[in-house]
């Protein structure tokens, strides 16, 4: 019998320079509490059974486990409550501490899952999972071990706009089946916005035969439709484009039997759909459905869509009956109201609502948005629901019912508030967690050593945290591959965030990352391919210089041109170094085996003489740093200002208190050996670099996290160094690393910092 030596126990040994919690790593995302690796290995072939003697508590498990093994063996697995050798065997553990939290043990003559709850051993067969190769034959070797694993947080959850942008129910089922593979446990499905309402509604047929369409004609499908000439992952999905009366309309919905198809899938994946139904903004579908929803003109305000009018009862009956429907269909706890984004000029130039402001004592229209989102909540608590509201409900006062879904991610103390308030929260911020954002070469990064619980949050409140998710806003991701892009790979940096609640081991992750791109390739996911390393953007040369990188993995090759053509897979691959000795621009791209291209990244190479160092009498250590207060769009608005503050300090870190501010940090770079030097700057906003009083890299203006980088020719010792750096609200990253001579890059030792 052919025998596979496993794909990831080769990894074992590639892995076992990495370490984290002190054990050699295997290619496991979300990575395990505790795992102990042991001598030997366990023998997965066609013989094997599953047994179970708990089948009320574990059948569910047993089925999916027998399924999998099946279409991977391709042959059938008996599931019995009688133990055999070569046995994958479910037990029951009540002393393990959460549903959620399993045992695994592989040994040489069986497998043992230990759990609470199926939760537990569903995951369980997810690590397992992780340990066998898409393409297996036959047989495969599973090393033996020892795992004791439990989450970091219980809300681990990625949201789905299908309302700007309608995906498939098959597609769904695949989405679902992903987020069963990371450990995910919510699926947030935002099913209402102005654009479409997609999911039937029996009282008010109209929400979907009217609602659930529109033209091409608005801005976000005009985007698209142009970006589609350069990029086919823009294209409009031709599926849900229909004629009606000689124009072309795009939408799509779910009927309640289809959702309920949908919803048992993902129960039996321990995936719980969180259903969304905006109000009272963000209706424009249903006003346009049903205009009595209105106290005046549909139409768009300063802040946004023109909101539902909540002073009138007749708007408070449908929203009960639509509230009803959503949650007598959907099992989940939850439900999910929205509450952001109201623009609530209309309401306060109604007389409807002076009126009933008045009789309510209501001072204000906050007061009116807390006062109608109250009423839903209280309606939803008597059908058995608890109420999710996005962050901008603590503006007008809520109850600490209410769980708050944090996505402002400028308005910093919004958690604090809530917390305080007795409210849960579920983290979402914008930077690094709206998957729609750019998903450059910082996205994963900043996933992973994002704060979940943020420092500000005192220790008794912590556990009102439950936990983070990501959100893919739909404007302008028009069918499953740009949605994939967006998600992946961040999305596996979230799933190890949350589950492990550590965000010290990015490098190990990325280790491991690398090792589930040929999975995420046989799951046919259209991701973001692996960022090319070891090089800067804007680099020099004394004399002449090779260039060459390597591809992050080996089945990938990079390919480049030097006539400023985009590079294709025809162009010539970067297998040996690249004389430069004249100023040159390099494009490069990698490419993955069925040819789709990566970044392209354009490098610039420039003459440079290798400058002298400075002489300083006695330096001290550290950089002054002048802060200014205020909003500054770019670097340069700081040039002739008198700072607010000016201090010392011994690394290049923003404060994270203020709103929006400016930093210049001044002195000398002590560089301990003569030669070229690479930077690397990632900032959220905006930052530049100068080194010997040259421009190194330029970064600035307000946008997310994104690194940029260049290079300074130096000789041994003390060269004049300034960052700038400002920040808009809401980012405050600011990272700046080095290489010497193509080495890894590095944090700058504070000791290399020095002032007059």
């Amino acid at each position: 019998m052919k025998k596979i030596l496993l794909g990831v126990f080769i990894a074992v040994f590639s892995f076992c320079s990495l370490q984290a919690k002190g054990e050699p790593q295997l290619p496991i995302i979300p990575y395990p509490a505790n795992i102990q690796l042991l001598d030997g290995s366990f023998e997965l072939n066609g013989n094997v059974s599953i047994v179970v003697t708990d089948t009320k508590r574990f059948g569910n498990e047993a089925s999916y486990l027998q399924s999998l093994l099946q279409s991977v063996l391709g042959k059938n697995v008996s599931v019995s409550k009688k133990a055999k050798k070569n046995g994958i065997e479910i037990r029951y553990d009540a002393a393990l501490s959460s549903d959620e939290s399993y045992k695994l043990d592989i040994a040489s003559d069986k497998v043992i899952i230990r759990a609470k709850d199926g939760k537990g051993a569903f995951y369980a067969i997810q690590t397992l999972r992780q340990l066998l190769p898409f393409d297996m034959q036959n047989a495969v070797m599973l090393p033996n071990l020892k795992i004791e694993d439990t989450p970091g947080f219980t809300w681990r959850g990625m949201h789905l706009d299908v309302s700007r942008h309608f995906y498939t129910m098959d597609y769904l089922r695949k989405h679902i089946d992903r987020l069963a593979y990371y450990k995910f446990n919510k699926f947030h499905i935002h099913l209402t916005d102005d654009q479409g309402w997609r999911i039937e509604i029996k009282q008010y047929p109209k929400l979907t035969s009217e609602g659930a369409w529109r033209t091409l004609k608005n801005k976000h499908d005009s985007t698209c439709i142009a970006r589609s000439k350069d990029n086919p992952n823009f294209e409009i999905d031709p599926r849900f484009i229909r004629e009606k009366d000689g124009e072309e309309i795009y939408g799509g919905f779910y009927t309640q039997e289809e959702m309920k198809d949908l919803i048992a899938y993902a129960q039996a994946r321990h995936v719980e759909i969180v259903p969304e139904v905006d109000m009272p903004g963000h209706m424009m579908a249903a006003i346009n459905a049903y205009p009595f929803l209105l106290d005046g003109e549909a139409g768009w305000g300063e802040l946004f869509s023109t909101p539902i009018c909540p002073c009138k009862e007749d708007v408070y009956t449908f929203a009960k009956n639509v509230l009803s429907e959503i949650a007598d269909l959907f099992p989940s706890e939850y439900l999910h109201i929205g509450g952001d984004e109201v623009d609530m000029e209309t309401w306060k130039e109604s007389e409807n609502c002076q009126r009933f402001m008045k009789e309510h004592n209501l001072e204000d229209v906050h007061k009116l948005h807390s006062y109608f989102i109250r009423e839903m909540q209280s309606f939803l608590e008597s059908k058995g629901k608890k109420t999710i509201a996005w962050d901008e409900l603590l503006d007008g006062g809520t109850n600490s019912k209410t769980i708050i879904m944090y996505w402002r991610g400028w308005v910093k103390d919004a958690s604090l508030k809530a917390v305080e308030n007795g409210n849960e929260v579920i983290m979402t911020p914008t930077n690094p967690l709206y998957f729609d954002y750019a998903n450059n070469n910082t996205s994963t990064y900043n996933v992973y050593t994002m704060d979940v619980v943020y420092p500000d949050i005192p220790a008794d409140k912590k556990h009102l945290i439950l936990g983070a998710q990501a959100n893919l806003w739909a404007e302008y991701i028009p069918n499953e591959r740009q949605a994939e892009y967006q998600m992946y790979p961040r999305m596996l940096a979230l799933a190890e965030r949350v589950w492990t609640n550590d965000p010290h081991h990015y490098d190990d992750f990325y280790a491991r990352l690398l090792q589930h791109y040929p999975k995420l390739d046989a799951m046919g996911v259209n991701y973001r391919l692996p960022d090319i390393e070891g090089f800067a953007l804007e680099n020099v040369y004394v004399g002449s210089t090779q260039f060459k990188v390597n591809s992050p993995l080996p089945d990938m090759t990079i390919h480049y041109t030097l006539d400023g053509s985009v590079p294709e897979r025809t162009s010539t691959e970067l297998s040996s170094p690249v004389s430069i000795a004249t100023p040159t621009t390099l494009k490069m791209a990698l490419f993955s085996p069925g040819g789709v291209r990566g970044e392209i990244y354009s490098l610039n190479f420039k003459p440079s003489e290798m400058k002298e160092a400075v002489k300083v009498e006695n330096p001290k250590a550290g950089l002054q740093c002048s802060f200014f207060d205020g909003a500054y769009k770019t670097t340069k608005e700081m040039a002739g200002k008198t700072p607010d503050e000016v201090f010392v300090v011994s690394s290049i870190k923003a404060p994270k208190e203020t709103k929006q501010f400016g930093l210049i940090f001044d002195g000398y770079i002590d560089v301990p050996e003569t030669g070229i030097y690479s930077f690397f700057y990632t900032c959220d906003d905006g930052g530049v670099l100068y080194i010997d009083n040259e421009l190194v890299i330029d970064n600035d203006g307000w946008h997310s996290a994104i690194l940029q980088s260049g290079q300074s020719a130096m000789k041994k010792g003390l060269h004049p160094f300034k960052l700038d750096f400002v920040e808009g609200g809401g980012g405050y990253t600011l990272r700046l690393q080095y290489s010497f001579n193509g080495s890894a890059p590095k944090d700058i030792p504070d000791s290399w910092f020095k002032h007059k």
